[in-house]
């Protein structure tokens, strides 16, 4: 057993040097632990992270460091290797991966000075374009981790910004996950020459395993009854203290492959996986069932909808309905009748007149969770009120 330390991951430079002494047997990492007392953890653990994932509920996921590197190791094999800039929190496993891949290139990451804006972003990045006299190995590209949030703050500045638009253009891979990447923002990333990667992955495959679409290496990822599952030597060890969800969550099959049960819904066409959405998002409207992620993504391709959020209310007629909910300013270029037909029409058009949006909803601010992900269980809280 190692000692598991609750770490509050403020100062990157120093959580880097507990994370080679983690990665080489310990002491493990606790991120967002509630208490502040030691634990014991099995031994080859690197770092336990506490997340509630999409569904609400809270869980500790355990990672070794034998899973953290071969997840920092495929990436690498597929996007290269050099200096990370890290953009996101390090107690969230994007962040904290931009620390491994960094730990294994021997390159020291930069760090966003204060909080994420594209003044600081652009800072950052330059820093990093001059000339070391480090002697660092490990690669010349640059390389960064961001949520779709983050990114679309940085296209809306590039529009105005010399030095934000050519420090999106220095980066050799710019990875984008944690939620789905809508596709104006996309387009627009491209129109830039911005090169993006879309990742796919959870806290419980130490991060992205799938990059546009095709998994890394050393995964491999399968549907059982519409569940993605995914298997690999990058998977957690299960969850702190709860047996029953681990077993429930990470199965093997006939050969003692072990396989991580995603509970998302996608399928796999010519070696390429398309993700559909969240099997526990999904509503029953007069007797059908709609995956309000499906409705979500299609919704993002409105003009003034690309950082919307949908979700679910009751409706007296037909049990359950999705309402769209953005915040105002772009919606109000345009009527906000015109753009929720829009919405209606490409939904319509993809998935059937029975999954269209009921309402459209504009507020001044979405709620967010501290990852940057919209937190959809207050926004769910904050429409039923108004409905």
């Amino acid at each position: 057993m190692v000692t598991l330390i609750p770490t509050d991951a403020e100062d990157p430079a120093e959580l880097r040097g507990a994370l080679v002494r983690a990665l080489d047997g310990g002491p493990a990492l606790g991120f967002g632990m509630v208490s502040g007392t030691p634990e014991h953890v099995p031994d080859g653990t690197a770092a336990v992270i506490a997340t509630s994932g999409s569904s609400g509920i809270p869980k500790r996921v355990v990672l070794s460091g034998e899973a953290l590197r071969a997840s920092a190791a495929a990436t690498a094999a597929r996007i290269g290797a050099g200096r990370w800039l890290l953009a996101l929190p390090a107690g969230y496993v994007a962040g904290l991966q931009v620390l491994v891949r960094s730990v294994l290139a021997g390159t020291e990451p930069a760090v966003l000075q204060g909080r994420f804006s594209p003044d600081a972003f652009a800072d950052a990045t330059l820093l990093m374009l001059r000339p070391s006299t480090g002697g660092e190995a490990g690669g010349d590209g640059l390389y960064t981790s961001l949520v779709p949030a983050q990114l679309a703050t940085l296209l809306d500045a590039a529009d105005r910004s010399i030095a934000v638009r050519a420090a999106l253009q220095a980066y050799r891979a710019i990875l984008v996950g944690g939620q789905a990447l809508p596709e104006p923002l996309r387009d627009r990333a491209a129109d830039l020459g911005a090169k993006l990667v879309r990742t796919y992955g959870s806290t419980e495959t130490s991060g992205g395993c799938v990059y546009d679409g095709v998994p890394l290496d050393t995964v491999a990822v399968r549907t059982v009854d519409g569940e993605l599952r995914i298997a690999g030597p990058m998977l957690a060890d299960g969850y702190l203290g709860d047996g029953e969800l681990t077993a429930r969550t990470f199965t093997r099959d006939e050969h003692g492959i072990r396989w991580y049960h995603t509970g998302d819904l996608g399928l796999i066409e010519d070696g390429v996986v398309r993700v559909h959405g969240r099997a526990d998002n999904v509503i029953v409207s007069g007797g059908i069932n709609i995956s309000l992620d499906r409705v979500e993504r299609l919704v993002r391709q409105v003009p003034g909808l690309h950082d919307a959020v949908v979700v679910a209310v009751e409706d007296t007629r037909w049990g359950e309905a999705s309402v769209i909910v953005a915040v105002r300013g772009e919606v109000l270029r345009r009527s906000e009748s015109e753009q929720l037909a829009h919405a209606r029409d490409l939904v319509a058009a993809e998935l059937g007149r029975h999954a269209r949006p009921a309402r459209l909803i504009v507020v001044d601010e979405l709620a967010v969770l501290p990852s940057g992900k919209p937190d959809r269980e207050a926004i769910r809280r904050t429409v039923a009120e108004l409905h």
